[in-house]
């Protein structure tokens, strides 16, 4: 059975870094990635990683600035966000699904969200 628990969002200044976990059980054979909701705005993609080859994936806005990554040991996803910029400020939800695909409806399992706003 997946489960999927977000933390550690909060509220930060432009240019600081945040890193947002995610409790992941049962995801082994999966594709686990991070979404994010802007305010008004829809579900987007943020980055992907493929659990078993830690294969990655990343939104051409996060590219160079985010960084996935996964815990085998520990059962956890984490994104790393660095050079953080208002135009993050979003939901951010971890998910998991069997697809390798920005489509958030390609993903079946979702966390609950975590918000991170970042003040200009």
């Amino acid at each position: 059975q997946v489960e999927l628990v977000e933390s550690g969002g909060g509220l930060v200044q432009t240019g600081d870094s945040l890193r947002l976990s995610c409790a992941a059980s049962g995801v082994s054979r999966y594709i686990v990635a991070w979404f994010r909701q802007p305010p008004g705005k829809e579900r987007e993609f943020v980055a992907a990683l493929i659990w078993q080859t830690e294969f990655s994936n990343y939104a051409d806005s996060v590219k160079g600035r985010f960084t996935i990554s996964r815990d085998n040991a520990e059962n956890m996803v984490y994104l790393q966000m660095n050079s953080l910029k208002p135009e993050d400020t979003a939901v951010y939800y971890c998910a998991a699904g069997s697809r390798w695909s920005t489509d958030p409806t390609s993903f079946y399992h979702w966390g609950q969200g975590t918000q991170v706003t970042v003040s200009s």
